[in-house]
């Protein structure tokens, strides 16, 4: 007889689901128009600061108040889900996210745009762990390997793509039209789930109040602090301080309680499963170089290379190209080799694409730009479907709607440490390279420059060595956060061994156990 841990949720027989190419792709087109969102503004900010009369400063809470409520708001999807229902959980959330998107595209002021974003993040925050949930629980165990292959597609595309839509929607169109895209998508998607989504079971569950709001309080400081820290010189501002002395505070209060609570907002035992624990410590670290990547590039490609927004975004695109590539053949493969060995193929990968990329410098073409980038799609590609699909290959299914979350919020989390962390160390850098070079600056440098640009002035002469060094000092700390991040996937490698494989590809199997045929 199967242990607990096998026994598929009740309501849902994954082997006998009508509809499912119907349900997977209304899921997958709410992802994408999600996860679109963490990245599609960004280009826009510029246009929307003229149109909403809003400073440098302020019309970053654009992304700010969206990225913290989303943060805030996933953990509790699991219990939404079991309490009201995850069907009508998701309509809800896609269909609030849709309204709140074309009310994103008509804000007449920073202060409606910046509730509507928040608004917009609230019910967001449902959509990918739910998705997640439905596709692991409509497809048979042996068969997630390339559901996750499918939802792995949606979630690395949306990031890749979205500042190359999102540019040529702005300079194409307007602004407001980032927003506006959503709702056809939306519309599909809200239809599609509307007719096929199957029902499942709701429970009569409390809810820990205490526990939720020690980790909101704990999740919303942290990102506050991530997404502002940059800004406000770090530890030099009394906010940063405070924002991190109330995420500390939150993290322990919220650990605390889980594990002395009777009834905790997340149940402590579902960290037990060795594989869940390792799949969240892996896709952080994917989050950190999946989108820390991701930020370097576009400002280096314009303000170093002397890119136009539209031909970095072309130039960045194959880099998606290469991850779903890799995912769909990564989801034919799980059934015939090792999880494990897939993870640390693709965690290679991706560290020799971060190799290349710690050699760019200015004088070369897009060539390597775009090998590098494909490669690192491969190694991208071939992380996500296997740590997707190991990480709830042991976990019991009423543990997924928590675990689904969680596995969001980790990726979430991961993707704003990893900016932060790199675009700190890039401004250390620069300033570090930049005193070194002007330092060597001597009256023959000087002479030099003023005798070969047609005997220009002396401080004309400065300001040309000034331009030089300080283009040098930023290209050596772009090429040394590479390097770093390099170093991050190398150290990610030797944890694969903690993990453990799927009953299904074990000899024997899941499904010889329980008698169930095998489906290819």
């Amino acid at each position: 007889m199967a242990d607990a841990a096998e026994k598929e949720p009740k309501g849902i027989d994954p082997h006998n689901v009508p509809h499912r190419a119907l349900i997977m792709a209304s899921l997958m087109l709410a992802v994408i128009m999600q996860v679109l969102d963490t990245t599609i503004a960004n280009v826009a900010l510029p246009d929307m600061r003229a149109d909403l009369g809003a400073s440098r400063d302020t019309i970053n809470w654009v992304l700010t108040s969206y990225i913290v409520a989303a943060a805030i708001v996933t953990p509790l999807s699991g219990w939404l889900a079991n309490r009201f229902g995850r069907r009508e959980i998701f309509m809800v959330a896609v269909i609030g996210f849709v309204v709140f998107s074309m009310l994103c595209g008509i804000a007449w002021s920073l202060d409606v745009m910046v509730i509507f974003r928040l608004m917009q993040g609230v019910f967001g925050a449902a959509i990918v762990p739910l998705a997640q949930n439905f596709m692991l629980d409509i497809n048979p165990r042996e068969k997630h390997g390339q559901a996750m292959a499918m939802f792995g597609a949606g979630i690395m595309l949306g990031p890749i793509i979205g500042p190359t839509l999102g540019g040529y929607l702005t300079e194409v169109i307007n602004w407001r039209w980032v927003f506006y895209i959503n709702v056809p998508l939306g519309m599909i998607a809200i239809a599609g789930s509307l007719f096929f989504l199957p029902e499942t079971p709701k429970k009569k569950i409390g809810f820990d109040f205490f526990g939720f709001a020690a980790l909101a309080v704990a999740i919303g400081s942290l990102q506050m602090m991530l997404d502002r820290g940059s800004d406000l010189d770090w530890f030099a501002s009394r906010e940063i301080w405070i924002e991190a002395a109330l995420a500390i505070s939150g993290f322990w209060v919220f650990i605390v309680w889980i594990l002395s609570a009777k009834k905790p907002f997340l149940e402590p035992k579902m960290f037990l499963d060795r594989n869940l624990s390792m799949g969240l410590l892996f896709i952080f670290v994917i989050g950190i170089i999946l989108l820390a990547s991701l930020a370097l590039l576009p400002p280096m490609l314009s303000n170093i290379f002397g890119y136009p927004t539209l031909t970095t975004g072309l130039v960045m695109s194959p880099r998606g190209v290469g991850a779903m590539v890799m995912m769909l053949l990564i989801g034919r493969l799980v059934k015939v080799i090792d999880l494990r060995i897939l993870v640390v193929v693709g965690l290679s990968f991706t560290a020799y694409s971060l190799h290349m990329m710690s050699t760019f410098s200015p004088q070369m073409g897009p060539k390597w730009i775009i090998v590098s980038g494909v490669i690192q799609g491969f190694g991208l590609g071939s992380v996500f479907v296997p740590i997707s699909t190991l990480a709830f290959a042991t976990l019991d299914p009423k543990y997924r709607g928590d675990g689904t979350a969680l596995f969001s919020l980790l990726r979430n989390i991961g993707s704003s440490i990893g900016i932060s962390i790199v675009t700190a160390l890039l401004t250390h850098n620069i300033a570090v390279n930049h005193a070194e070079i002007v330092s060597a600056i001597n009256p023959q440098n000087l002479s030099g420059v003023m005798n070969g640009a047609g005997s220009i002035s002396r401080e004309a002469a400065l300001e040309v060595l000034n331009n030089l060094a300080t283009q040098q000092a930023a290209m050596i700390s772009y090429v040394d956060d590479f390097k770093f991040m390099m170093w991050v996937t190398l150290a990610a490698i030797p944890l694969v061994f903690f993990l453990r494989k799927p009953d299904y590809q074990n000899r024997g199997g899941q499904q010889k156990q329980q008698g169930a045929p095998v489906t290819e």
